[in-house]
């Protein structure tokens, strides 16, 4: 019988395969001012961040500022882009249909961005009112308060609940905030989740074996 009694699941490269399509945008925007970088260098240092603090970095880089409608322009592009390419992620959709406890999301994304994704992937109706954005309480990991106002909201102290995340930011937040938290390895292209998450797994399926 599991420990836990409820899952809190990031969504950007846990449940969908965004983050390549996401930071591909952010690479290309960046690169229009000569940012001069490459997707390798965007999982680096904008995984797991908020739109603000990319856009922040973006604007150091290049040592100039930035169009005032910069992030509505990242989320046009982004969104489009989505909706052409989006997946979920590979087994992830059996791994909710095993589950026996309850589940929900926690990510740094806007409520229209997680639910357009989740939409498009099929994802939608696992989830639809359990649902919780940073921008919602306008607090961004490594904070720890999106898990803590999460767990709250669906009955449970953090000790009940484990975190499923892909980026060190999120896995700083979850274990900021007291939880057990997993680390999804399939696109830990710095290798830096092993020494942070209470564990890691690299598939979907060995997720069901933790749990």
């Amino acid at each position: 019988m599991s420990k836990y009694k409820c899952i809190i699941f990031d969504c950007d490269g846990v449940l969908v395969d965004s983050e390549p399509i996401g930071n591909q945008v952010l690479v290309d925007m960046a690169n229009s001012y000569g940012a001069d970088i490459d997707l390798d260098y965007a999982f680096k240092h904008f995984k797991g961040g908020s739109i603000y603090t990319c856009r922040d970095k973006i604007q150091a880089l290049v040592n100039q500022p930035l169009s005032q409608d910069f992030i509505a322009e990242y989320r046009r592009r982004s969104y489009n882009a989505f909706k052409e390419q989006i997946q979920p992620v590979e087994g992830v959709k059996e791994v909710i249909e095993s589950l026996s406890i309850p589940f929900c999301i926690a990510s740094s994304g806007p409520i229209e961005k997680i639910r357009l994704n989740l939409e498009l992937t099929g994802l939608l109706p696992y989830f639809e009112d359990n649902i919780f954005s940073c921008y919602t309480i306008e607090k961004w990991k490594p904070e720890p308060d999106v898990f803590i106002w999460a767990a709250k909201t669906m009955g449970f102290k953090p000790e009940d609940c484990v975190v499923i995340e892909d980026s060190l930011t999120g896995i700083q937040a979850a274990k900021a905030g007291g939880f057990d938290v997993f680390g999804f390895t399939a696109h830990d292209y710095n290798n830096e989740l092993e020494a942070e998450a209470t564990t890691t797994f690299n598939s979907m399926e060995k997720l069901l074996e933790l749990i």
